[in-house]
């Protein structure tokens, strides 16, 4: 009877076991990916928008409140929004902080969480 009986069995789990090991993460990688890239666009369109929304004249004088609704349409939380609204006709800079919540395989929940800035300029706005 030969010692190497049953060798063969041994390596194919191993290698079932080793791709099966990759496939999982290759799948975790993938969704940390998406959820980073979804992130992103909500902290660029929350950071848009809210920098508008601080020249009173071009809104409602909420730009916190715009970042969040537009965070949340986006599946994303506003953390922080720093947009405070200014009457004058400088250049203004906004940075928002959001983060969204994926479920990564093997790992459960996972906080993901990007910032953006975006500037405004009143003067090219009304064309001055």
């Amino acid at each position: 009877m030969s010692l190497d009986r049953g060798a063969g069995t041994v390596l194919m789990l191993g290698l079932c076991g080793l791709i099966a090991t990759l496939g999982v993460g290759t799948a975790a990688l993938g969704v940390l990916y998406d959820a980073r890239e979804k992130a992103a666009t909500a902290a660029e369109a929350a950071a848009l928008a809210a920098a508008v929304a601080t020249y009173p004249s071009a809104s409602d004088g909420a730009p916190d409140r715009l970042a969040a609704e537009l965070a949340r349409r986006n599946g994303a939380r506003l953390i922080s929004c720093w947009c405070d609204v200014d009457t004058s006709l400088r250049a203004r800079v906004v940075t928002v902080t959001v983060a969204l919540t994926a479920n990564v395989p093997l790992f459960g929940e996972v906080a993901v969480g990007k910032t953006a800035r975006a500037e405004f300029e009143p003067r090219a706005w009304l064309g001055r």
